[in-house]
């Protein structure tokens, strides 16, 4: 196999090794302005069972049923 020279920096040299160390480590998704608290609810199954049929975001969606019942009360 001929040697083929690759054009890319060897990044485990100076001052590479530097650059990435100093660099800020940043896991998970961003904050949300909005934060969500947790909490235990007791619904009845068939309502569960309802929501998780539709899919992923069921408690998303029950958020939202809630929050709009909350705007019917104002």
């Amino acid at each position: 196999m001929p040697d083929i020279e690759d054009e890319a920096p060897d990044l485990s040299t100076s001052p590479w090794v530097e650059k990435f160390q100093a660099a800020p480590v940043r896991s998970g998704r961003p904050k949300s302005p909005k934060t969500k608290v947790s909490t235990t609810i007791r619904l009845d199954q068939d309502v569960i069972d309802a929501f998780r049929a539709e899919g992923p975001g069921w408690q998303s969606r029950i958020n939202a049923v809630l929050r709009d019942w909350l705007r019917t009360k104002s």
